[in-house]
């Protein structure tokens, strides 16, 4: 699983602190869930998508990869499961939502569900204390984005 934080957030990118105080696509405020990717392409256009391509080009970020110890402990969604469809492309969530994602991260360790921002591409939801001993941090290093997502303003 691949995440992608502000610089500064690095050390406790496992924390769910930002989705406890704001709630998320998947979680309710006051859960602490951990948003990721399975892959660090889909990590990229998440926050891209969020906080801007310029946002990536002018403050630190570090990408951080963690691995699974079991593969059968995530809970993959399949998209004709998940009750509004709606659900799965861009847009505010609904209450409906967050409290479809509340219960999943209340069963499941981990949550694989396809991203909003690409259909074919998938993340990965997860509370650090529900899945704690089944990760393990691999590496977490300085992001550097490509300059072409952030080109200069042309006249």
């Amino acid at each position: 699983m691949h995440g992608l934080d502000q610089g500064r957030f690095g050390p406790t990118w496992d924390s769910g602190e930002g989705a406890d105080r704001v709630g998320g696509r998947w979680n309710s405020k006051g859960v602490r869930a951990v948003y990721c990717s399975i892959d660090p392409s889909t990590a990229i256009l998440e926050v891209g998508i969020h906080k801007g391509f310029r946002t990536l080009d002018t403050i630190p970020h570090v990408m951080t990869a963690a691995v699974i110890t079991d593969a059968t402990d995530v809970h993959a969604v399949d998209s004709g499961a998940v009750p509004n469809p709606n659900w799965l492309r861009p847009g505010i969530p609904s209450a409906g939502q967050q409290a479809f994602g509340d219960n999943l991260l209340r069963r499941h360790r981990f949550v694989a569900i396809p991203s909003a921002v690409s259909s074919h591409s998938w993340n990965l939801v997860f509370v650090a204390s529900v899945a704690a001993g089944a990760y393990a941090l691999k590496l977490q290093e300085t992001f550097a984005l490509d300059t072409r997502l952030h080109p200069p303003a042309t006249p």
